[in-house]
């Protein structure tokens, strides 16, 4: 079946002709019967010319919907701009809160300081002190904070 990301077989993009069915071979079909051999070797000369430009047009296509997918998610996603030296609060995970705090127990740690942008997306940060946390944080982890 074609691939909706390429539009093209699998089978098609690495061997550059389309599958013959085993059950074609033995009960010769109208696609089967009707090859004459040295049509068959022009045309099967001509699909091979013709497949590289296949592959390169289902990379295209591929890459079209992957964009399709990143502008879709990235319409819906908020915007936070965050710069180095900003203050932010850690969202506590259930792990990390103290059992005997219950529901009524802070839900965010902090305040941090962004001392570098990592990736988009996540930052390392640093405690009031200076103590730098183990490891970076994303975003969605991470909410504003003013003095």
């Amino acid at each position: 079946m074609p691939k909706t990301s390429t539009g093209e077989t699998p089978y098609l993009l690495v061997y550059g002709t389309d599958a013959v069915i085993p059950a074609e071979v033995g009960e010769p079909s109208l696609r089967y019967s009707c090859e004459i051999r040295p049509q068959n070797d022009d045309s099967r000369m001509q699909e091979l010319d013709e497949v590289e430009k296949r592959r390169d047009m289902a990379y295209v296509r591929m890459v079209a919907q992957k964009q399709q997918a990143e502008r879709y998610y990235n319409k819906k996603a908020k915007i936070r701009p965050l710069k180095v030296g900003d203050y932010l609060l850690k969202a506590k995970t259930q792990a990390s809160k103290y059992p005997r705090e219950g529901k009524l127990g802070t839900n965010w740690d902090g305040p941090y300081k962004i001392t570098a942008i990592a990736n988009k997306g996540s930052f390392q940060l640093d405690t009031m002190e200076g103590k730098r946390l183990p490891n970076n944080w994303n975003i969605s982890h991470l909410n504003y904070f003013n003095f």
